[in-house]
């Protein structure tokens, strides 16, 4: 575990490749309930967590407003580096996806969540693998995460996707689904640090 006044890093080593392995959870103060949260599981690649933890140690990027409704200007931007790829982005009422050309890693976007910001929901959620249902691995983040946070991991994902490649039709099956609903982004830090 690694924790300083405002931002708090949890490593569980021994959690199974599908379950949350890393909680990446920020504070205003060093007393104040959180204002953003990340997971990722165990199997998340190690680009992927150099890159996030390169972005944390830099110590810039805390570009988040406290409660501030996630708007239209940071999804864009958050998600520049997969348009810039070639992904295709698909509305389904709530719900923004982004799919690389290969349909072998995603990015999702729910909008209602979105607009609770205080309540730690996972808004975004960054997976490669077979199809969003049964991926090989994911991270999920918060509202407030910041923006520029979530655009270093896209471009990430947009450049170094998983090679793992599903057979033609699990992956029709896999989009057919409807995606999840939301649910807390869980881990170990505590909402709040008061004591």
């Amino acid at each position: 575990m690694h924790e300083s006044q405002t931002l708090r890093i949890e490593r569980v080593h021994e959690s199974p490749a599908h379950e949350t392995a890393w909680t990446v959870a920020a504070y205003e103060t060093p007393v104040s309930d959180r204002m953003w949260v990340l997971t990722a599981t165990g199997a998340t690649p190690a680009p992927v967590l150099q890159n996030l933890l390169i972005h944390l140690a830099d110590g810039d990027g805390w570009d988040t407003v406290i409660s501030a409704p996630v708007d239209e200007k940071m999804v864009t931007a958050a998600t520049q580096p997969l348009s810039d790829a070639g992904w295709k982005h698909t509305v389904d009422g709530r719900w923004i996806r982004w799919a690389s050309p290969d349909r072998d890693a995603g990015v999702q976007f729910d909008a209602f969540t979105a607009q609770h910001p205080i309540q730690n929901l996972a808004t975004w959620t960054i997976w490669a693998g077979p199809c969003p249902d049964r991926p090989n691995w994911t991270i999920t983040a918060s509202p407030q995460t910041p923006c520029s946070l979530l655009t270093d991991l896209t471009k990430t994902l947009a450049h170094k996707t998983s090679t793992h490649q599903a057979q033609p039709a699990d992956r029709e099956q896999c989009f057919a689904v409807p995606p999840p609903t939301a649910q807390a982004v869980t881990g170990g830090p505590s909402a709040s640090r008061r004591r």
